[in-house]
């Protein structure tokens, strides 16, 4: 069992392009959730939405990257409207069942061989990389330190989206600390109120939908960016997973998520390739690599059941700002 190759892969996780994207999707349900107090249960659908977005732009209709990205981000706008209008008069576990069932209607759109010849059904979508990487500043070759070692094109794409996590965090740290965000943070401890106030809460709701759900379409292109798009990436443990990075950093912060994001991927590197090195050791004898990469979720499963009962604000998070444990 390679120790050290297991700690550099673990620590190189920390600029990966997955803990990037979701840094930016917990950063967008921390907009819906934290702050506004919305149960969406289908941050995986805008994802999706900025993926293929971004792919099929770029590779069917032959716009730049930057358009691709500004397509994902319009895609994920015209679904919040669609999302939102009909559906956010809806309270708690009933809009939770709702954005569910749209990020699984979403996906089996895509999914669907009605529209093979676009969004590539069960196939997925590649080789929509040639204009991100024709813009790439950097010089040919692999250069770096350490674990954080990486070709242009890698280094190229953690750049970018660190830039767009950087400039996400700045948008929501400016806009929570304006009459706006205090409007959206009394809608999550008493809606009732702020609506008696004379505000239009739903039209709160519906922007603060909007916010949130761009930066989880940009986690989505962030996601796409060095590799493929697959239907079957933007299942609902995708957005469990979300969820799990934004309790772990804390619901109602600005710099929660992002810390959450990077700890999750963290221990996930970590188990995914200390687990399958102590059943082949003989450490682990009563299972195999497969069942080792199953534990891998059962243990986050438990850490996350156990870091909702004794510190449901996350690590940086205020327990008085959250509304489920008041319920």
């Amino acid at each position: 069992m390679d120790l050290l190759q297991i700690l550099s892969n673990t620590v190189s996780s920390i600029l990966g392009p997955a803990t990037i994207a979701y840094a930016l999707a917990a950063v967008g349900l921390a907009v819906h959730f934290g702050y506004t107090g919305l149960l969406n249960f289908g941050i995986a659908a805008y994802m999706a939405i900025g993926a293929y977005g971004y792919a099929i732009s770029v590779l069917t209709f032959g716009l730049p990257w930057w358009g691709g990205v500004l397509v994902g981000i319009v895609g994920s706008i015209i679904f919040s409207l669609i999302l939102g209008i009909p559906t956010l008069r809806l309270r708690g576990d009933y809009l939770a069942i709702v954005t569910i069932a749209a990020a699984e209607v979403i996906r089996l759109l895509f999914l669907t061989n009605a529209f093979d010849a676009v969004t590539g059904s069960a196939d997925g979508l590649s080789g929509y990389h040639d204009s991100f990487r024709a813009a790439n500043p950097l010089p040919d070759g692999t250069f770096g330190f350490g674990p954080f070692t990486y070709n242009s094109t890698g280094w190229w794409v953690r750049i970018i989206g660190v830039l767009i996590l950087a400039i996400a965090v700045l948008i929501v740290w400016s806009v929570m600390r304006s009459p706006w965000g205090r409007v959206i943070k009394g809608i999550r401890e008493d809606e009732d109120a702020v609506r008696a106030l004379g505000k239009n809460v739903f039209a709160y709701k519906l922007q603060a939908l909007v916010l949130g759900g761009i930066f989880g379409a940009l986690g989505g292109i962030v996601y796409a960016l060095p590799s493929s798009v697959n239907p079957g990436v933007y299942v609902t443990s995708l957005t469990f997973f979300v969820y799990t990075a934004l309790l772990l950093g804390g619901a109602a912060t600005v710099f929660g998520p992002v810390l959450g994001a990077v700890l999750f991927w963290v221990v996930q590197t970590f188990l995914s390739n200390l687990l399958p090195a102590l059943v082949v050791s003989g450490i682990l004898p009563f299972m195999s690599t497969s069942q080792s990469q199953t534990l891998r979720f059962i243990l986050v499963g438990v850490a996350l059941m156990l870091l909702v009962i004794f510190k449901p604000q996350g690590l940086l998070g205020n327990k008085k700002e959250l509304t489920f444990v008041k319920q």
